[in-house]
């Protein structure tokens, strides 16, 4: 199938781009890398009126280490943010599930603030943001505001972000010093989205967990946070039992669908397992950085 007809624009600057959005608001849709909005506009279940097609601005496009954060431009292609030795280094948990992106040729033109964009409550790059606690700076007509993870997603493909609003930055924070970190996740082909996926990042002292951080993706409207789960681990000693009492906080706090590819009982069985295995993984790098 093709698309149907579209008015299309590809602005210089941030502030034209930003000009279009005020102009014509709802009707439009910004074109990055392209991987979702392309396919679903072929398939006619997007129908924008006007693309503004953002690739001219160059200014975009960067990677670049600030103190405690990642700073990740617009126009930042998931592949490079995969082949990062500083992404890798700092931020080990976006580089592992950054490689579990659909294919090498969809992460080649991708984007990392694309997908953030898009919402997919199934995608790797959301839950990562959603456990890291990143922020995305977006520019529109009233200015630039910055939006924290908590406050960012709405619903199913819905964010809090203004029609006339324009993503220019996601910012995701790096792992602590002596953080360990796991991201596990099932999916019926290579390729394929996931059907759950669960990232952890978990800090211990003194034979004590200190801060955990569990996110899922694949189990509801939006990527999750397992908030009792996390709960349930802090200022615990850590045990194969407590591993096992933290999955059963995490199945219990979820609500995930029913739909083609497997059931609200399969997932929320295989988001336990995959937090178990998750969280013995994570304290295990922990115990290798001291």
């Amino acid at each position: 199938m093709k698309p149907a007809a579209f008015e299309y624009h590809a602005p210089d600057t941030v502030e034209d781009a930003v000009a279009l959005l005020e102009a014509h608001g709802d009707q439009a849709k910004i074109l990055a890398g392209g991987q979702s909005l392309v396919p679903l506009m072929n398939m006619r279940l997007a129908r924008p009126a006007v693309i503004i097609d953002i690739n001219r601005i160059h200014a975009l496009d960067y990677l670049t280490p600030d103190g405690d954060v990642l700073r990740i431009g617009a126009l930042c292609r998931q592949r490079c943010v995969e082949r990062s030795a500083v992404v890798e280094a700092r931020c080990p948990l976006l580089s592992a599930a950054i490689r579990l992106i659909g294919h090498v040729q969809i992460r080649n033109r991708g984007t990392v603030v694309g997908s953030l964009a898009h919402a997919d409550p199934a995608a790797e790059a959301t839950a990562v943001f959603a456990v890291l606690g990143g922020t995305i700076t977006a520019v529109g007509p009233d200015g630039t505001r910055t939006i924290p993870a908590d406050e960012y997603f709405v619903s199913y493909l819905t964010t809090s972000l203004d029609p006339r609003e324009l993503i220019t930055e996601a910012r995701f924070p790096v792992l602590p010093p002596g953080a360990g970190w796991s991201w596990r996740e099932i999916a019926r082909r290579h390729g394929d989205f996931a059907l759950t996926g669960v990232g952890v990042v978990l800090t211990a002292r003194a034979g004590t967990v200190k801060n955990a951080r569990i996110g899922l993706t694949g189990v509801g409207p939006t990527p999750a946070r397992a908030a009792r789960a996390e709960r349930v681990l802090v200022g615990r000693a850590p045990s194969g039992a407590l591993w096992d009492e933290a999955a059963e906080a995490v199945r219990a706090e979820i609500d995930p669908d029913d739909d083609i590819h497997a059931s609200a009982e399969y997932r929320r069985h295989v988001a336990g397992v995959l937090a178990r295995r998750a969280l013995a993984e994570a304290y295990a790098r922990t115990m290798e950085a001291v």
